[in-house]
């Protein structure tokens, strides 16, 4: 009979395969335990005891807190697989499976980006602005419809990379564990990740390891993308020299990378000024705009996004096989 760590070493490829399935089919149900909620209450209670003292003592505590997430989330994982596998092999696998569909993003996705495309189709702009401020960091009270349409590509083209293939990524290379670790990376970002008085110095090192973290991934989704955009008709060769001329620009140093093909695919512009706290913000500006931005560039966004959602599959489901 195989042993815990065969059984652990042999189903990569069925558990990454079962995760994505129950993420489309099921998404994000609110009522089911979730450990990302776990990872988020225990990022918030060693915050509060951490974040205090001078800005270099901040910052090694800063380091200390991404170790202790990361590494208990990856502990954690490891210990329940395990324990799960010593049960009942198929135990293992499922428990295996789950943690990987919780660490996925994608249905959730494409809803949140269908909550702001119904209330735009109705010409119900409050609404739209609502459905937006739950996705982005931005101010949303004052957008435009452009601006609404903007920012709804934007966190689309950005959380295609966070939320289903980086996922994806680790989860192929280590499992279930890996998966984990990297959302809880992905969750200490956006908890503590900004650049403000309170997490400038605390929240550095994980800011730092989500850029990291995401470096690979985020440069995967330009092919993916692009073969998404064959796959739909979309322009490629122009949105190959778009993302050359302009991913660089993004202030972060993977962002750039999806949206600039996103923008070229769909042919808009996205970038501009933001706003945050009140305060305007310049972001360099991804793609040409050869017409205006629409609702149906939303629907364009979604189906493009689906399908390289799907090529991430094939994608991970390779890499899995191979290791």
């Amino acid at each position: 009979m195989m042993n815990t760590m065969t059984m652990l070493s042999a189903t990569p490829p069925l558990i990454v395969l079962i995760g994505f399935l129950l993420d489309q089919v099921i998404g994000d149900p609110r009522r089911w335990p979730h450990p990302v909620v776990g990872i988020g209450n225990f990022i918030a209670l060693l915050e509060r005891h951490l974040n205090l003292g001078t800005p270099v003592i901040r910052r090694r505590y800063g380091v200390l807190l991404t170790f202790l997430v990361v590494g208990g989330s990856y502990l954690l994982t490891w210990v329940a697989v395990w324990g799960a596998n010593a049960l009942h092999p198929l135990l293992g696998l499922g428990v295996s499976a789950y943690f990987v569909f919780t660490s996925l993003a994608g249905k959730s996705l494409l809803d949140a980006g269908q909550s702001v495309l119904v209330p735009l189709q109705k010409s119900n702009l409050s609404e739209a602005r609502l459905q937006l401020a739950w996705l982005v960091s931005r101010d949303t009270d004052n957008l435009t419809e452009e601006g609404i349409i903007r920012g709804t590509i934007e966190t689309l083209a950005e959380n295609f990379v966070d939320g289903i293939l980086s996922p994806l990524f680790y989860a192929a290379l280590g499992g279930a564990p890996l998966a984990m670790a990297f959302k809880a990376i992905s969750t200490l970002d956006s908890m503590v990740g900004y650049r403000n008085d309170r997490y400038e110095e605390f929240g550095w090192f994980s800011a730092q390891t989500d850029d990291w973290a995401n470096y690979v991934p985020a440069r995967l989704s330009v092919l993916l993308l692009l073969l998404a955009g064959w796959l739909r008709r979309m322009p490629v060769r122009r949105t190959y020299q778009i993302w050359k001329r302009d991913a660089s620009g993004h202030p972060s140093p993977n962002g750039g990378n999806p949206e600039s093909v996103v923008a070229g695919l769909l042919g808009v512009r996205l970038g501009g000024i933001n706003s945050y706290h009140g305060q305007p913000h310049h972001r360099a500006e991804m793609g040409d705009a050869l017409h205006p931005v629409n609702a149906s560039d939303i629907v364009r966004c979604c189906h493009l996004v689906s399908t390289a959602t799907w090529l991430s599959l094939l994608t991970a489901l390779l890499i899995a096989y191979m290791v």
